[in-house]
């Protein structure tokens, strides 16, 4: 008699509908649990680090409370020159942050942390995608806030809609890490912590 392998609960450690879209896509049974994290950046702290200390602070947060459970937590800071721009929360601040971009680069570091308290697995990792902006008018910055209300995505970006239209280039190696979850990282780091994709 042997015991078999633990099947080990997956959890979001995100409310995000956006997120929730994408881990749907690996067709993996999950459930979904708020980090209740204090998403404040720290005073100087950089675009790269405050979305790895935030993913890993939300996986840990929601890891306390599911032991047994392998947690997924993700941030994702809009990097304007190495100043981070937040989810804007209101329709001023999005027509702020838009007018800082127009015409700019901006780097979406997007973290994903995955923590498994019961087998002490904790690894954060990051994927960057640089972002050109177009020199859009005020008009279609009005028009494309009016219809998308994108005040719950880092820097007023809502790639997957209408935001489409005021972006130049974008340059990735994963196309689901704009939108705030990059798949291709989640499963390298799912596959590290002992869970199996379909293999």
């Amino acid at each position: 008699m042997f015991d078999l392998p633990k099947v080990r609960t997956l959890i979001l450690g995100s409310t995000s509908p956006y997120r929730r879209e994408l881990l749907e896509r690996l067709r993996l049974p999950f459930e979904v649990q708020r980090p209740k994290v204090d998403e404040t950046p720290l005073d100087g702290e950089a675009p790269v680090a405050l979305a790895q200390r935030l993913a890993m602070a939300k996986a840990q947060a929601v890891a306390q409370r599911f032991p047994q459970a392998i947690v997924i937590g993700s941030d994702q800071v809009a990097d304007l020159h190495g100043e981070p721009l937040g989810k804007p929360g209101n329709h001023a601040n999005a027509v702020k942050q838009l007018q800082q971009m127009r015409g700019q680069t901006v780097v979406f570091q997007t973290a994903v942390a995955v923590v498994c308290k019961a087998t002490g697995f904790a690894q954060c990792e990051l994927a960057q995608v640089k972002v050109l902006f177009r020199n859009f008018s005020d008009q279609a910055l009005q028009h494309y806030l009016h219809a998308e209300q994108p005040y719950d995505c880092a820097g007023s970006a809502k790639s997957e809609g209408l935001g489409i239209v005021l972006l130049a280039r974008i340059d990735n190696q994963d196309p689901t890490a704009l939108v705030g979850l990059p798949l291709l990282l989640t499963c390298r780091l799912l596959r590290a912590a002992g869970m199996s994709l379909y293999e």
